[in-house]
């Protein structure tokens, strides 16, 4: 479970004003010391996150934020960060001071997750501060709070109990869904063309073939993995047909010019894009590429921070390869990680990593913002299949997406 990529782990965000309490009840939902807790408001000054297993749940990510009351220029960028963590989050938990209740910070919070239809339950912290005795049942849901429970952080209070009303809301995340292992039969032979260049991290693949790799032995199938270089000759050892071909995008042209016209082929973005609930829209995207002009605006976002090399597909490959199948000269702009604008109004284009490194719940809220401004979205693995002509026959192991082309 602790291999478990954090785009597939189940986001639980923790959430509430200053000193209500939230760093301490992860600690005790956690069992560790994750964050700094101290009486001094505003301890927590950044969102900090903890991979693990959370029983009954399994794999999750932990986020503990700052203050959502927090004031001051510096508080205000704090607060902008907590709504940005809003858009990964699967489940929240709303903390609040027991002696206090719901207030205005709580309520705005409440209804930023009613908007984003995340789940979420409300603790109410520190009963041990109350007067008389702590009370045993959590007070009666309402509208406003949701489900909600006591708890003492301090005293381990109810914390058992916190952690199976989490486990409750969470999302039933889909146990049948599969990056390929749904396409595939028992002893299929897949072949993934992995290019290893300047790019690539040493001694290792990267995650979506690392994922790959593992879909297609849980499906009983058999990995061949090879370099494009390596393809042809592959091929004609094998003996028979490879029932799919999946490539890197880079390398996409080269890998379909090899690979007989009978032997279905796509990509590792395309089928991440699938994987993420992004591949409709990634695909009607790509149809507007030849639509650019000059000096629009393009932005290249990827979901994940790294050391970008000379030959760096998202900055290099792909500017170049677009101003060259457009015929003109485009404005580029790059985002990784967790950066994403606000404001998309001025592009004309956004084209995505497969978004790997990026839950799901963050790559549809990504793909809504595209299209609550008005601009077009497609993926890179769709983009270069669109530029090299080859789309159609990416998607054919895919007829319901094929069809929209």
């Amino acid at each position: 479970m602790n291999d478990t990529p954090s785009g597939n782990r189940t986001h639980i965000g923790f959430f509430g004003r200053r000193n209500a309490g939230k760093s301490s009840i992860v600690n005790a939902v956690t069992g560790q010391e994750l964050a700094v807790v101290s009486e001094i408001k505003g301890t927590t000054t950044d969102p900090v996150t903890k991979s693990m297993e959370l029983l009954p749940l399994g794999p999750v990510l932990i986020i503990d934020t700052p203050g959502y009351d927090d004031e001051g220029r510096l508080g205000m960028l704090r607060v902008k960060k907590t709504r940005q963590i809003l858009n990964k989050t699967d489940v929240a938990v709303l903390v609040t001071d027991a002696r206090h209740g719901i207030g205005e910070p709580e309520k705005e919070l409440i209804s930023l997750f009613q908007q984003k239809q995340i789940p979420y339950l409300t603790v109410y912290n520190k009963i041990d501060l109350l007067p008389g005795e702590q009370p045993e049942t959590p007070p009666e849901k309402s509208d406003l709070s949701g489900p909600c429970i006591y708890a003492s952080a301090l005293e381990k209070t109810n914390i058992y109990e916190l952690k199976e009303k989490i486990a409750a809301l969470a999302s039933v995340r889909d146990t049948q869904k599969h990056l390929v292992a749904d396409l595939i039969h028992p002893g299929d032979v897949i072949v993934l063309v992995t290019p290893i260049d300047s790019a690539a991290p040493k001694g290792r693949l990267i995650l979506p073939q690392q994922q790959m790799i593992r879909d297609i032995l849980d499906a009983g199938a058999i990995s061949v993995v090879v370099r494009e270089t390596e393809l042809e000759e592959t091929l004609g050892k094998l003996g028979q047909k490879p029932a799919l071909v999946i490539t890197d995008s880079q390398v996409f042209k080269k890998v379909s010019a090899l690979t007989p016209g009978d032997v279905p082929l796509t990509s590792f973005s395309i089928l991440m894009a699938r994987f993420k609930g992004t591949l409709t829209e990634s695909v009607k995207g790509a149809a507007k590429i030849s639509g650019l002009r000059e000096n629009d605006r393009v932005l290249i976002a990827e979901g994940c921070t790294h050391h970008r090399q000379c030959e760096d597909i998202g900055t290099v490959k792909l500017p170049r390869w677009l101003q060259e199948y457009t015929g003109v000269s485009l404005q580029f702009d790059f985002t990784s990680g967790t950066e994403f604008p606000e404001n998309l109004s001025d592009y004309q284009l956004i084209i995505h990593c497969g978004g790997c490194m990026l839950n799901e719940r963050e790559m549809l809220y990504r793909i809504k913002c595209a299209q609550d401004a008005g601009v077009p979205v497609t993926n890179y693995g769709t983009a270069i299949a669109q530029m090299n002509g080859i789309l159609k026959r990416s998607l054919a192991i895919l007829p319901e997406i094929q069809k929209i082309i």
